[in-house]
């Protein structure tokens, strides 16, 4: 009986041992994007999984070197809202952890707790350049409040109709690197998501207002909690509507050491989140501002960041009646830090896509480079550690064979953490086992076929 393909085998090849990081190794004579400037016929040493330098000298004596020549070398590719390694397949439950519906358990939940080292998106992800994700957990109330794919009107009502709400919040967000190896996560906890405008208001009840008041009501009572503990234990404070592990997830974002990234896309509602977290002191990051462009000046004064898609303009609800492909460049150009999304778990690599597409609409190409490198870096307060080619950054570096920002150009070289990787995936492995008809190179039977 001929045996189908193996996934343990798969996998076992995906994170085949890399290239030992502490090799000093010379990347030379290539356009290098460092995130923040143009070096041209640059050279990037790096050992120890770290940047030594980068410059325009030549390679050091006993160095191994890669030829980039007629190259582009930049930062590996900084995914965000991408749930690399958090979920597989989306429509299986099983398979993703992006998600919790349960009302015990929303601020609290952590999506560090479920990432998959093992992942087949991790490779995939590669191929596009990227090196390092921020996963932020869609809201259990309605299929992820923040895809870019999903229609926040799946959550209108769902207060209103009885139903048991997951609460406002969705949990909070980890930052990982995409590395061969079993442990991915760089940083747990490094911020806290939640759904507003017609998202939010389904889950409040089925008004914008009525989440605002809740919203502030739950602030207030992690404030008197976090005054409270020792009352707390001995039931000596009035009852509160949040599960302990919540209130605690919550403190850093009350007193504004944790951002919290809003979900948000209308221009109306953009301007009601930022008056309330000027009035609460909340870190705030928008995710979404499809109609950004309209109060861009407002956003860039309130000093808020911006991740988004800038090829969502589509106006599929009433929330996005007035989005345009220039969105990313007129909020770039009103000063507003902005991070580029990709299409989802497994389009994640398109990242870099869409922001070609936002160059062809506006956008200066360096602002486009950094909203892919070095500004989700900054955005997530790992400004310096990653995401810019820089003396002490991460070693996390990508040989392009063209514009990084062109569909039809490849990687040729990929390094995370000074480890060289694999550029190998799934899709690759199955392409190359059918390609030709016939059997495989090393013996292994066609999985179908007389």
């Amino acid at each position: 009986m001929r045996r189908l393909i193996s996934l343990a085998a798969l996998a076992a090849a995906l994170v085949a041992t890399p290239v030992l990081a502490q090799e000093l190794t010379a990347i030379t004579g290539g356009r290098v994007l460092t995130g923040t400037s143009v070096i041209e016929n640059g050279t990037v040493v790096i050992q120890n999984g770290r940047i030594v330098s980068v410059g325009t000298g030549a390679a050091p004596s006993g160095a191994r070197v890669i030829d980039a020549r007629g190259r582009v070398v930049t930062p590996g590719l900084v995914a965000v809202d991408a749930g690399l390694g958090a979920s597989e397949i989306s429509s299986v439950n099983g398979s993703n952890d992006l998600s919790n519906s349960a009302n015990s358990i929303s601020a609290s939940f952590d999506v560090s707790y479920g990432l998959d080292p093992w992942s087949f998106t991790l490779p995939v992800a590669r191929l596009g350049g990227i090196t390092r994700a921020v996963v932020i957990p869609s809201h259990g109330g309605g299929g992820g409040g923040h895809s870019h794919h999903v229609d926040d009107s799946d959550f209108a009502g769902l207060g209103a109709a009885g139903l048991q709400s997951p609460g406002l919040f969705a949990g909070q967000a980890s930052v990982i690197h995409l590395a061969s190896g079993t442990d991915i996560l760089v940083r747990p906890r490094v911020a806290m998501a939640a759904p507003f405008g017609e998202a939010g208001a389904g889950i409040a009840g089925g008004a914008r207002g009525a989440q605002f008041v809740q919203f502030k009501e739950t602030l207030a009572e992690v404030r008197l909690y976090a005054r409270n503990r020792a009352a707390y234990d001995r039931a000596g404070i009035r009852d509160l509507s949040l599960s302990r592990a919540d209130l605690e997830a919550l403190i850093p974002v009350a007193n504004g050491s944790m951002p919290l990234i809003v979900t948000v896309r209308r221009a109306a509602d953009i301007l009601q989140v930022l008056r309330l977290a000027e009035e609460e002191g909340i870190d705030l990051i928008l995710d979404g501002a499809d109609e950004g462009w309209l109060v861009a000046s407002q956003i860039a004064a309130a000093g808020v960041p911006v991740l988004l898609n800038p090829i969502d303009n589509l106006p599929g609800n009433l929330e996005t009646r007035a989005a345009r492909m220039e969105n990313a460049a007129a909020l770039n150009a009103a000063g507003v830090v902005i991070a580029i999304k990709g299409n989802g778990v497994h389009r994640a690599r398109e990242a870099r896509f869409n922001a070609g597409n936002a160059v062809s609409h506006g956008l200066p190409f360096e602002a486009a480079i950094a909203a892919l490198t070095v500004n989700p870096a900054r955005i997530f307060g790992m400004g310096g550690q990653f995401g810019e080619l820089r003396p002490g950054a991460a070693a996390d570096v990508v040989v392009w064979d063209g514009d990084p920002l062109e569909p039809l150009s490849s990687v040729t070289a990929q390094f995370i953490n000074g480890q060289e990787q694999d550029l190998t995936s799934r899709q690759i492995l199955l392409r190359d086992r059918y390609r030709n008809g016939g059997r495989p190179a090393g013996g292994m039977p066609l999985a179908y076929g007389n």
